[in-house]
């Protein structure tokens, strides 16, 4: 008797935690460094996260090994909601089909939240290289024999595969450089540290809109509103080099069902106001929004997408 008055208080006080939630700040790791797409997505959200819920939604840059320390911090937490992930195909797809040792597994670690943005990779260039066309651009590493610099926001990062799996598909060579985020490697892009970048649209707006790097072509099935001007892959001649990149927000697994949907609920609001729309619209960004079934869905196709990307190109890294 004693045992069932006991699940009973307990069963309670959950429900009660979860009605109440959130009752202090939430942390939305990044895990990647400021200025990258995964960083803007969720300083775009969390302002009217805060607004909605009444706790400050806190953005916490946890960077290193592609992605893998920050969403290792969340797969390991709590499952309260207080600990929250700004999840990418770098986090959820792309680095654990390279490393399949690492210490988290994207499908059985994660409570998926909700979609958030989606956007094209485009293929920058400092504006002293001298291509100013992807076929220009593979002739020349052809040419070079691999001493083209291709940066990165980090070993097994989803624009470090994108360029793996661009090599893959054209016979160019490049050398990887490695950064800490997608941020600090289009800043040494811009300062003619490194020849080129994969990165992701919304990050690279500002510094294309200026000139100070050039972009050779998005990765998108038609061009962007933002930028009609810049080619597709499939029209600059690479047909298979169509990428989307995609941010969301997950939660620990275990987390209850009341706070993923209090969560959800939160997110759709916001991504549905035209403040977020037309933010997002300046920054080659796409609302995204949708159920915690649908991001799950999305995980396990994309998943499996790059699985088979790493195992048929051979792409591997050290």
């Amino acid at each position: 008797m004693k045992r069932l008055v006991l699940v009973a208080v307990l069963v309670h006080a959950a429900a009660v935690a979860a009605q109440v939630y959130p009752s202090k700040p939430v942390r939305l790791v990044v895990p990647f460094a400021a200025g990258g797409n995964v960083d803007i997505t969720a300083r775009q959200i969390a302002p009217g996260m805060s607004e909605l819920l009444g706790q400050n939604f806190i953005v916490d840059n946890r960077v290193g090994a592609g992605g893998v320390i920050g969403a290792e911090v969340v797969a390991k937490a709590a499952p309260d909601g207080y600990t929250l992930m700004m999840g990418s195909n770098s986090t959820v797809s792309v680095a654990p089909s390279l490393y399949p040792k690492i210490a988290y597994h994207p499908v059985r670690d994660f409570a998926p939240i909700s979609l958030v943005a989606t956007t094209p990779f485009v293929l920058v260039v400092h504006p002293s290289v001298p291509a100013k066309s992807i076929k220009e651009l593979i002739a020349l590493a052809k040419a070079r024999s691999g001493r083209l610099s291709m940066a990165s926001g980090g070993t097994g990062s989803s624009n470090h595969l994108v360029g793996e799996l661009f090599q893959a598909l054209t016979g160019a060579r490049f050398t990887h450089i490695p950064y800490k985020g997608g941020g600090p490697a289009g800043v040494d892009l811009m300062a003619g540290q490194v020849d080129l970048l994969f990165d992701q649209l919304s990050s690279s707006v500002g510094p294309i809109k200026s000139g100070r790097i050039r972009a050779l072509a998005v990765t998108s099935a038609a061009r962007t509103a933002v930028f009609p001007e810049i080619t597709t892959a499939r029209e600059a001649g690479v047909a298979d080099f169509e990428v989307t990149n995609i941010t969301g927000v997950l939660a620990p697994a275990g987390t209850s069902a009341d706070i993923i949907g209090k969560l959800n609920a939160a997110i759709l609001k916001v991504l549905a106001t035209s403040a977020t729309r037309e933010r997002f619209a300046g920054l080659a960004l796409e609302a995204a929004p949708g159920t915690p079934e649908q991001f799950a869905a999305y995980i396990k196709e994309d998943f499996a997408r790059w699985t088979k990307v790493v195992k048929d190109a051979n792409i591997k890294v050290e």
